[in-house]
Parts: C-alpha cells; structure tokens; sequence
C-alpha cells in the first residue's frame, strides 16, 4: 500500500468484497404474483453439517410459504427407509399439500453386492417409498462420480444396472430429479484460468478433474442416454440441467426429449450472465422449466 493507495497484488481474492456503485430504482418482489412451487429445496437432515433439521422451525417456515405465495415445496432429501418416514411424518403428513418429499435410493448397494441382487434391492427400496408416499426420486452426483463397483469401476447414470429401477421410476409415476454434475469449471484444470477458483480453493473436494474422474462431456453424455432409454420417465435436470453454462445444450434437451425438464435451482447467477440467451430459451423453447 502506498500513500492510502492498495495495490490488486496485495488484496488476496478471498477479501476482495466489492461495494456495487450502480445507483438505479430498487423493485423488490417479495411476493410470487401467482401461487408457485419449489421445486428443489433441501429440508432434511443429510447436508446439515451437524446432521440437525435444515429448517429446525416448521411453523416459521409455513409462514414464509405463505408470505411469498408459495404453495408447496418439494423437499428432495427423503432418502430412504426410516429417514423417509421421519421427513415424510414431519413435512408431507403434518402439512398435506405443502410439502413433496422425494426419496433417495443406496446406491453404495451396487459397490457391495452382485449386480443382480443390488438391483433387486434398490427396486425393492423405490417400491417401499412409494408405498410410504414419496413423491418422486432424487438423483445425486454420487451416481457417476463416487460410487463404484466391486472392480474399482465408476457407476454412471447409464450403467445397464441401474436402468431397471428408472424404469420402475416411470411405472409408478415417480419423476426423478437428477443431479449428474457441477458447474463445468469444476472438471477443469484447477489453474488461473478456471473461473471457479475461488470456490474450488475454499472447497477443494468439488474439484472432479483428477485422474480416474469423468469428464463433464462424458456425464452429460450419461444423463441423455439416461433420459433418452426411458422414455416413459419424467426427468428433471437439475440446476438447469447441470448445463446453464450453455443453454443451447440445455433447449436442445428440451426439444429432443419430452420427458426431460429442467429447474432453476442454484444457478441463477449462471443466468444472469447470459440474460438475453435465458429469455429466449424460455421463452422460445418448450416451457418446461
């Protein structure tokens, strides 16, 4: 710093906390004009660090539905078995028609046991959350980037293995939504041209562009093939597909596959960015966002 004046090579990025000077009308929306649903909310227990409920007060969260017209939020972290129930009773049964709570399936089954007798029991734990009441079926990144085989091989969405239970997912009118992958930065070289480097220096285990990991490319690829095999399956892509850096990608989806949507959760600054080409993909394309 020299004479009040500090210099960019002093500042490391992590404090760099800028202070917007644009001076323009402020028009906050707090309040949906029509009733409207969430659809990617996270209301369980398995992301809170301490394994406490993400949303310890119901009645308050009720409350702010109900100031921001929402009408029901879909709660994608039912998982399965016993935990299903436990979220099942404290959203779904306590407040019918306000919440949608989605199983999870263990997909761990598939690194331990033979194929055959993995698959028979993830069908039997969709078939049992069904009956339980679940709503739909959430999809995450493990499948395609941590759980592996008995050979050491990774599992993706389009493993011959698992496409009895998509298609069982289709049979009983489950929607799945499905989580195949991060931002696209997070599969690149983690140098000084990434531009997610201040993410992935304060979280370096979103890094997935090591050796022995997928390529981007190739999970996109998996969840086509994926969507395209199961016709009779309604798929929700998450975080706008898991694709918003190119929403080309993301209409052609749309266009080529009618079973396939897509939500906006997460990725709204991705949107932002690139204003004009979100408009006409929404506008311009299938309305299933």
């Amino acid at each position: 710093m020299t004479g009040g004046l500090l210099h960019p090579d002093d500042l490391p990025l992590s404090s760099f906390i800028p202070k917007s000077q644009v001076r323009n009308d402020v028009h906050e929306v707090t309040r949906s004009a029509v009733p409207s649903v969430d659809a990617h909310n996270h209301l369980g227990r398995w992301l809170h660090p301490a394994g406490e409920w993400m949303t310890p007060d119901v009645p308050e969260l009720l409350d702010v539905m109900d100031r921001c017209n929402v009408r029901t939020v879909v709660n994608l972290d039912g998982m399965w078995d016993a935990v299903l129930e436990e979220n099942l009773d404290r959203y779904d049964r306590a407040h019918p028609g306000r919440f949608a709570t989605f199983c999870q399936l263990d997909w761990s089954l598939l690194a331990d046991l033979a194929p055959a007798e993995a698959a028979a029991r993830l069908l039997g734990q969709l078939d049992a959350a069904h009956r339980a009441g679940a709503r739909g079926v959430k999809v995450w990144k493990e499948l395609g980037l941590r759980w592996r085989d008995r050979d050491g091989v990774l599992i993706l969405p389009d493993d011959p293995r698992v496409a009895d239970v998509f298609a069982r997912a289709g049979e009983l009118g489950l929607p799945v939504l499905i989580h195949t992958a991060d931002p696209v930065a997070f599969f690149e070289p983690c140098d000084a041209r990434n531009e997610r480097i201040g993410d992935l220096a304060g979280n370096p285990e979103w890094w997935f562009g090591g050796a022995g990991m997928p390529t981007f490319g190739r999970l996109m690829e998996a969840l086509e093939t994926l969507v395209a095999g199961h016709p009779a399956t309604t798929f929700v892509g998450a975080h706008v597909g898991c694709f918003a850096e190119d929403l080309r990608w993301v209409s052609r989806m749309l266009g080529d596959h009618p079973n396939f949507n897509v939500d906006l959760g997460g990725r709204m600054p991705e949107l932002g960015r690139q204003p004009r080409a979100a408009m006409r993909a929404r506008v311009r394309g299938p309305s299933r966002w």
